[in-house]
């Protein structure tokens, strides 16, 4: 894969079924003022990209994001952060298939898919299964083809969106729209709110796809960093846009009793429905069409990272070593056989969209966290280490990175944190189950745990569930609004601090990069 399919498999997994609702859901949860949950998110997002771009340049491998911490932290670090990122992305091809289904029940044909509830029959399981083995069999076909699929999707997912914000911004643009009812009618706690549970940060996910295909890259120390930030920037510009256009075409009556009971008339699909109101019914079936080719793309190749994570976890002794076996184009079949079964469980206990989202997000800004926890130990640890692409500024951009990602977290509210944590506690059963096992039976590719340069985990763990617990977001509302964040930010930065004091020596770090060579992990 050259710059462009790196590119495009980033921006593919970006622009995914987020775009489809993110605009409503922002701005039923903040107003117009969604604009700046946008913008923070945007921040937040860069500020990560930054940090993953140049940890990226670095180590080229498949699976970037599950071993970065296991580099810097050793064994129980890697596990955990390893689990995370694996959680988050098997979850992501289900949700897809939950959003083309839901799409799709505009058309007569899959009315019988979805109950009233917007949950799946019977029948919308067997589609839903089916469209999970669509996935995995394409994934099946080598990563060539996988590039070739993804580039003709990711133009049509880039392309539908590009036009919708030309036809309306041009034909039923309204400025008045952004104050007739106040342009931050739910105050900083809405506009905040809005980046963690209202789908914008579940929508700008995905720049890290470019790093979980490093081994498949040709020139991955070039194209790497490139393919990450140029992600980044091409996403965050069209989801603003986005929202500018929703916001400013809606029919003044839509909003006539306030943005939190905006009212489609029973109409499906956010931007298919609002082009229906306002008389485009050439637009809205453009869009119901694009709903089922854009959420399919993401999953399509999320499918294929999770079977890369699960590659890199068995690489680093968390997962059986039949993770690593590759067919003859190199594809890790048994990591999408897996994905396929872990698809398929997801369907039973988050059987819509809404259901699954919070749980990405929360599972996917705690594994963006590790990456600054590295960055910041391997720029101590290994200061002469190459570095094709060098952050400016990255001893103050890394803390802050993670500061942000702990934010996000913990505005994602308790109730979402709470059902993180049974997450986490079953990840530590099934790895750390194996891991014991493979440490007892001394086999080859047993972890060494490092209790000592993961010290800090539990504590942040536990530290931001119990501040959750009692903030204001969700929680008892014991911390008031601004001190919460406050004891979040100070929190945070004494954790940073904490783990790069007492990450792994370097000469541990050298063993552990060198245990997991890109020679090793390449030849996709």
């Amino acid at each position: 894969m050259g710059l462009i399919g790196l590119m495009w498999a980033s921006v593919g997994s970006i622009i995914g079924s987020g775009w489809l609702y993110g605009a409503k859901n922002a701005v039923v949860t903040a107003g117009p003022a969604a604009i700046i949950s946008w913008g923070i998110g945007a921040v937040a997002i860069v500020l990560l990209a930054f940090v993953h771009a140049e940890l990226g340049g670095m180590f080229p491998v498949a699976g970037g994001t599950a071993r970065y911490p296991h580099y810097a932290f050793g064994g129980l670090a890697g596990m955990s952060f390893g689990w995370f990122s694996w959680l988050q992305a098997a979850t992501v091809a289900p949700i897809e298939v939950e959003a083309m289904i839901g799409y799709a029940g505009h058309w007569e044909f899959a009315k019988g898919f979805l109950h009233e509830d917007g949950t799946l029959t019977i029948s919308g399981m067997v589609v839903a299964v089916i469209l999970m083995a669509l996935f995995v069999g394409v994934n099946f076909l080598g990563v060539r083809v996988l590039a070739m699929t993804n580039s003709i999707t990711t133009w049509l997912k880039i392309g539908v969106p590009l036009m919708l914000i030309f036809v309306l911004a041009v034909t039923n643009f309204h400025s008045s729209n952004f104050t007739s009812q106040g342009f931050a009618p739910f105050g900083v706690k809405g506009v905040l709110t809005a980046v963690s549970a209202s789908g914008i940060i579940f929508a700008l996910l995905g720049f890290e796809q470019a790093i979980q295909l490093a081994g498949e890259s040709k020139n991955p120390k070039r194209d790497i960093p490139r393919a990450v930030l140029g992600s980044v920037a091409i996403g965050t510009l069209i989801y603003v846009l986005l929202q500018v256009v929703f916001i400013g075409a809606l029919p003044a009556e839509t909003f006539g009793t306030g943005w939190a009971n905006l009212d489609f008339e029973g109409i499906s699909g956010p931007f298919a429905g609002l082009a229906m109101l306002i008389g485009l019914g050439w637009l809205a079936w453009v869009l119901y069409v694009d709903a089922i080719i854009s959420p399919g793309g993401t999953g399509l190749i999320y499918t294929t990272s999770t079977s890369r994570i699960a590659y890199g976890l068995s690489k680093n002794g968390y997962a059986p070593q039949i993770f690593e076996r590759t067919d003859k184009r190199g594809v890790p079949w048994f990591g999408l056989i897996m994905s396929f079964v872990t698809g398929i469980v997801c369907f039973a206990p988050f059987p819509d969209w809404q259901k699954l989202v919070g749980f990405i997000v929360s599972a996917s800004v705690l594994m963006y966290a590790g990456a600054p926890l590295a960055f910041g130990a391997l720029r101590r640890r290994l200061p002469d280490h190459e570095r094709p692409y060098r952050l400016p500024g990255g001893q103050v951009i890394a803390p802050l990175s993670f500061v942000v990602s702990s934010l996000i977290i913990y505005w994602a509210g308790w109730e979402t944190l709470a059902r993180l944590g049974v997450a986490i506690l079953i990840g530590y059963v099934l790895l750390g189950g194996y891991a014991a096992y493979a440490i007892r039976k001394g086999l080859a590719n047993a972890p060494k745990m490092e209790w000592k340069a993961a010290q800090w985990l539990p504590v942040y763990l536990v530290g931001l569930g119990v501040t959750s617990w009692q903030g204001s977001f969700g929680g008892q509302g014991n911390l008031p609004m601004w001190w919460d964040m406050a004891v979040v930010t100070v929190f945070s930065l004494a954790v940073y601090f904490w783990a790069i004091r007492v990450a792994l020596p370097s000469e541990a770090i050298e063993r552990n990069i060198e245990d997991v060579e890109v020679v090793d992990a390449g030849g996709h």
